[in-house]
């Protein structure tokens, strides 16, 4: 649970690396507060077609929930920046890369790299949060028949 807050904590912090579960779990938060205040603004009744209305009063709630919603999405804008980028460095990916969003179908481009697993190892933007060894940096006998790149088969006695 605490990974659905650590870009939080990690507010515009762009460098390092997002594990999958603490960008969707941050993800799911946004919808589950932006979901709930919706809701709320929605059983108010805030409508801003009220405030052209003459003799009819508007609704301070809900005008105050919308304004809550505003803010909350204004707050976001720059941790979902922050761990969104951190998402793509566990994919040994540039940040830059979120300039795919100003093209047709690059969001959606974004959305696989954030689905996929990221890097074992370390790569060049910090060690694998999961501990695991990157490539070429296990044992030199892969398979029965197989020897990582370099390294020579055993002598046979």
């Amino acid at each position: 649970m605490s990974l659905m807050f650590e870009p939080l904590r990690k507010y515009a912090q762009f460098e390092g690396r997002a594990r999958r579960s603490e960008f969707w779990l941050f993800t799911l938060f946004q919808f589950l507060v932006t979901v709930g205040l919706a809701i709320l603004v929605g059983i108010t009744g805030a409508s801003v077609d009220t405030l052209d209305v003459p003799g009819k009063e508007p609704n301070l709630l809900g005008g105050l929930l919308a304004f809550a919603l505003i803010l909350f999405w204004l707050a976001m804008i720059i941790p979902s920046l922050a761990v969104t980028v951190r998402r793509l460095h566990d994919s040994d990916k540039s940040g830059f890369w979120m300039l795919l969003h100003l093209i047709p179908f690059g969001g959606f481009v974004i959305f696989i790299f954030t689905l996929l697993d990221g890097t074992p190892g370390p790569n060049r933007h910090g060690p694998d949060d999961k501990g695991r060894e990157g490539f070429g940096q296990g044992p030199a006998v892969v398979h029965h028949h197989h020897y990582a790149p370099g390294t020579a088969p055993p002598a046979e006695s």
